[in-house]
């Protein structure tokens, strides 16, 4: 029997690779639930924010400075980094949600791979392949499609929203691209804990300076608040940790699953339109990333073959 060519072999993946990549997606599906509940927290968009980090706050500390742990430690330039971007992040991305609909403010939002893509491969060397780059086009394609095909009329300013979500994933790139950096020292727990408690702040400012309502007005309003807070630490978590064992262009991918958790609850829950044209754009997000880890586990393995010895 003649043996299969290295064209034809698909290398196992690494146990450690494949618990890194189901921790992501069940993080990005966590984190679909984060535009509903800022929807439903009785806050001002900015104020919403500012709670998430507080209610995550002692739970990343109690991880963090637990016995056996790396400890809470000081900040990186990389973490402070990272909570600026979490800031402007959240501040653009709580205010899209509340002027336009919760596919489009979130799908909008997650463009970041085409940052993080172009960035990683300049700033970690991490060269993407040509398939992985048609499976990243796919994606973006399927998001635009998830956009477009949204109904026009949800949202006070869709237009204003749209914009607003377009630029959040400026933020969101230099986010993901600061916590990469910093991982490669630092524990998840650690950079999760600094670059929210520097980032807190900053959200409890523009929600003064931008003269929101601050305290949640309802029981059901806090309820929310605490809901984001435990968003914040087991779907940001989750990606921060699976960011320290991908490639950081794989992750920002792969959190493409978040708009389309976050467009079918907008859907069942706010009675948002879910159009076909949405539908067919969130299948074809879901194909692009089972092709985008498929040829993230073939460079893997084309590399591991390239490097071993000959005999």
């Amino acid at each position: 029997m003649t043996p299969a060519g290295p064209a034809l072999y698909t290398p196992p993946m690494p146990a450690s690779r494949l618990s890194a990549l189901i921790v992501l997606v069940l993080a990005a599906m966590v984190l679909g639930l984060a535009p509903i509940l800022v929807r439903l927290a009785d806050a001002g968009p900015a104020a919403a924010g500012f709670w998430r980090f507080a209610f995550a706050l002692p739970w990343l500390l109690v991880m963090t400075a637990r016995p056996g742990g790396e400890g809470v430690g000081r900040p990186s330039g990389w973490m402070a980094l990272a909570g600026g971007m979490l800031v402007l992040d959240l501040t653009f991305w709580h205010y899209s949600i509340a002027l336009t609909s919760v596919a489009n403010a979130t799908t909008l939002t997650n463009l970041t791979p085409v940052v993080v893509t172009l960035v990683g491969w300049w700033l970690f060397r991490d060269r993407p392949r040509a398939l992985f780059l048609a499976a990243l086009a796919a994606a973006i394609a399927g998001a635009v499609a998830m956009s477009l095909g949204a109904d026009g009329g949800q949202g006070s300013n869709p237009p204003l929203g749209d914009a607003f979500a377009a630029v959040t994933a400026l933020w969101y790139a230099g986010y993901f691209i600061a916590v990469k950096a910093a991982r490669g020292r630092y524990s998840a727990g650690r950079v999760m804990l600094w670059s929210t408690a520097l980032a807190a702040p900053g959200l409890l400012l523009a929600a003064l300076v931008l003269g929101e309502q601050v305290l949640p007005g309802s029981w059901g309003g806090w309820a929310a608040c605490a809901g984001l807070g435990a968003v914040h630490v087991v779907g940001q978590g989750g990606v921060a940790w699976s960011l320290g064992r991908l490639p950081a262009a794989l992750t920002a991918v792969t959190v493409l699953i978040q708009p389309v958790v976050a467009a079918l609850l907008g859907w069942l829950i706010f009675a948002e339109t879910l159009t076909p044209m949405q539908a067919l754009g969130g299948a074809v997000v879901l194909a692009a990333i089972v092709l985008a880890q498929w040829s993230s586990t073939q460079k893997k393995g084309a590399e591991a073959e390239a490097a071993a010895p000959v005999s």
